[in-house]
């Protein structure tokens, strides 16, 4: 758990800062969204250690308390960064790669028990919704606001409703669908 933790802090750190000092640690410790972050790996330890009452508790504290509705299902690796918590709502089923950082009001959810996957290196902007059975790449940018409800492939950026390329390998492309 802990090493999940200061993996996740060092990243957040670092999308603040650019660094790691005792200094920039401690300010991102205080920033919005850090003790969601912590909450969701609480709970994931207790889940695994078959304390399922403490991890269910400590879904229902974070989302009361910090605004994020994480699902106690919900998977991802080293590097998860909540950078706002408010409006952050994750579906049980949803599984991440590492280094996944999300604004506030976001959405990834499941329909009709289908949930998305992420790979690695992904930010997703305020508001974004990943609806359904979608595999999302690594290298991805979600815009704002964006709505995706189709499979998004490797080292692309996508905005709009519904979401489509904009960029592909950094370089902007006349927007394609997805």
């Amino acid at each position: 758990m802990f090493e999940n933790i200061k993996e996740d802090i060092r990243h957040k750190c670092l999308w603040y800062y650019d660094k790691t000092t005792p200094e920039t640690i401690l300010r991102t410790l205080l920033t919005d969204g850090t003790l969601a972050m912590f909450l969701y790996r609480s709970a994931q330890f207790f889940k695994r250690k078959n304390m399922g009452i403490l991890a269910g508790f400590l879904s229902r504290f974070n989302a009361i308390l910090t605004g994020a509705l994480i699902g106690r299902n919900a998977k991802f690796g080293k590097g998860f960064v909540i950078i706002h918590s408010i409006g952050v709502v994750i579906n049980s089923g949803v599984t991440g790669g590492n280094n996944i950082l999300i604004e506030h009001c976001v959405t990834i959810g499941a329909e009709k028990k289908r949930a998305p996957r992420l790979g690695n290196n992904i930010f997703i902007g305020a508001g974004a919704k990943i609806i359904g059975e979608v595999n999302i790449g690594n290298n991805v940018k979600i815009g704002a606001n964006a709505v995706v409800v189709d499979d998004v492939p490797d080292n692309v950026t996508v905005v709009g409703v519904p979401a489509r390329v904009v960029k592909i390998n950094g370089k902007k492309v006349e927007a394609v669908g997805l």
